[in-house]
């Protein structure tokens, strides 16, 4: 029986301890994970806004309670207190609300790999967090051990550039850099060596267009390509392709998946004013806000009607 009750610990020790296989960063994180399409619904515009949390918060409130909330936001946001929200205005709490999105993930992964309590983590403690039982054991219980080899070597190169100091021990800045490296411009070299590694099968050091393709759609027998394989292929060859070599390199790589010239919360702080922007003076008012205020925010009532327009189109 304790025989028994040992080899159940540790199958529950392994389960802890194996990782999932990491996401790959593919492009600077949207504002939403919701399409920007305003004829059908604003929720791209609310967790913008807001933030994808809060933005469900708002969701549960009546109309009258999401406009009050709303009007106290948009004295926080014109800090000049001079009664208009600017664009800058706008854009820094756009930027502000997303950041909080990403500490409040960095906080909920803290406190497991924080194991001493010293408000750091070092790369021992997340290592062996992460992926202690099986380091004794070589990864030789793991099916796919290779797999799993790779997967530390990657997040060992990770967490050394997001370890800015070299001391081993990354503090709350630099633990946020190692999860979420595409935020930081000292990581651009890491995001774009992890996507080579994994779309370059042919380890050339270049992506060739099948690669490319291959990494989105892999056709079952007999299978001809969809439209958006054909698009793909037409993205490859005239716009990702800048010098026309046939093959995509790392400074290419870099500017598909983390284009420097888009900013999303500058793009959506234009969109909001000029569409909340009634006299046209590249500023708003909060009268002109909360005219327009199921734009910025939602409630039980914009969701029970974007839920009679989903089922309208079911039709």
């Amino acid at each position: 029986m304790l025989s028994m009750l040992a080899c159940l610990y540790i199958l529950a020790v392994a389960a802890f301890a194996v990782p999932t296989q990491e996401k790959r960063i593919h492009h600077q994180q949207d504002l939403s994970d919701h399409a920007h399409d305003d004829a059908h619904s604003f929720q791209y515009d609310h967790e913008a806004f807001l933030g994808k949390e809060e933005a469900k918060t708002f969701d549960q409130l009546t109309p009258e309670e999401s406009k009050d909330r709303l009007a106290k936001i948009v004295d926080r946001i014109d800090t000049d207190k001079d009664g208009y929200v600017t664009h800058s205005e706008l854009h820094y709490w756009i930027k502000h609300r997303q950041r909080r999105y990403i500490e409040d993930n960095v906080n909920k992964h803290w406190k497991d790999y924080d194991q001493n309590k010293d408000d750091k983590i070092s790369w021992e403690e997340y290592k062996n967090t992460t992926y202690g039982y099986y380091l004794d054991e070589e990864f030789d219980d793991i099916d796919n051990k290779d797999m799993y080899k790779s997967m530390l070597t990657r997040d060992e190169n990770r967490f050394k550039a997001a370890d800015r100091d070299g001391d081993g021990i990354a503090t709350r800045e630099e633990f946020t850099a190692f999860l979420h490296p595409e935020e930081f411009d000292h990581m651009r070299d890491v995001v774009v060596q992890e996507t080579m590694d994994d779309i370059d099968k042919n380890r050339n050091g270049k992506i060739e267009v099948e690669e490319y393709i291959g990494d989105m759609f892999t056709p079952e027998n007999g299978e001809s390509e969809p439209d958006w394989v054909q698009s793909e292929r037409k993205q490859f060859s005239e716009f990702r392709d800048t010098n026309k070599d046939g093959y995509l390199d790392a400074g290419e790589v870099a500017h598909w998946i983390l284009p420097r010239e888009v900013d999303h919360a500058d793009n959506e702080a234009k969109h909001l004013i000029h569409d909340t922007d009634t006299d046209k003076d590249e500023k708003v008012t909060k009268k002109e806000i909360l005219a327009n205020w199921n734009m910025f925010v939602g409630s039980q009532a914009t969701n029970y009607g974007e839920d009679l327009t989903k089922k309208h189109d079911e039709l």
